[in-house]
């Protein structure tokens, strides 16, 4: 009598606690089904690249990429131009 209590027990309560652990997940499950569409027609190396962006988009952005993302943008430029524009861009918020 007693094991089938328990087996009663725990039938009831492995429902409660795999919805408790989706709950938790559900904000980044979103996140990744809504990237999923939108990366639709990539492949490869570009999907990967976007997956990444798009999955971080809420992450802040701290100084280290700032500092990538302005160096990537001033592609070209050099001397007083670049100087001026990284100093630029770095002051900008993200």
């Amino acid at each position: 009598m007693k094991n089938i209590s328990l087996i009663i027990v725990l039938a009831l309560a492995i429902p409660a606690f795999s919805s408790f652990a989706s709950a938790e997940n559900t904000a980044q499950q979103n996140k990744m089904v809504t990237c999923n569409k939108e990366a639709e027609g990539k492949k490869g190396d570009e999907r990967k690249a976007f997956m990444s962006d798009c999955l971080k988009k809420d992450k802040p952005v701290t100084q280290q990429d700032k500092m990538t993302q302005c160096n990537k943008d001033a592609t070209g430029k050099k001397g007083d131009e670049r100087k001026a524009f990284m100093s630029g861009c770095l002051k900008k918020s993200p």
